[in-house]
């Protein structure tokens, strides 16, 4: 591979061979899941695991959460397959900090399994019929529109 050759890669022109294969390239990304893990052995069992897929770079483990994060060049499916293969009960992350959905309290999103200050992931068109706007508090705070802001001041 001569010099024009590599520069012709960089530039994104290079011979169709090689083109392909740097497009078919998996990115980073982080995988969350949620794992059933009772004990050390579980955690150890699973890290082993997933550790062993190819493309992951790290694997962290909060066994109080029952969360498994896993970063690296991998696919989702991949990665919930393998942890799946443990014998464990394994699914993708299905919580969202609480500020992320409109309406936090909604019988589809409260869960009492959730960790603190997270709920369930919900789709916000299952809320048809209510209207939410996201407006920052502080600009209505101090308005003349706002019937109370005498008494913060």
């Amino acid at each position: 591979m001569g010099v024009g050759d590599y520069l012709s890669d960089l530039m994104g022109t290079g011979s169709g061979s090689r083109q392909h294969s740097s497009n078919s390239r998996k990115q980073l990304q982080t995988v969350e899941l949620r794992v059933t893990m009772d004990c050390d052995g579980c955690v150890l069992k699973v890290k082993k695991t997933l550790s062993s897929l190819d493309g992951v770079e790290s694997v962290e483990i909060n066994r109080k959460q029952q969360k498994v994060t896993v970063t690296g060049y991998v696919e989702a499916n991949k990665v919930l397959k393998k942890a799946k293969s443990t014998g464990k009960k394994a699914e993708i992350w299905p919580y969202v900090p609480y500020s992320m959905v409109a309406n936090p309290y909604t019988v589809q999103a409260y869960d009492k399994k959730a960790p603190p200050g997270y709920v369930r992931r919900v789709d916000n068109s299952a809320t048809i019929g209510t209207v939410t706007t996201y407006g920052d508090p502080y600009t209505t705070m101090f308005s003349d529109e706002n019937p109370n802001a005498c008494s913060i001041m």
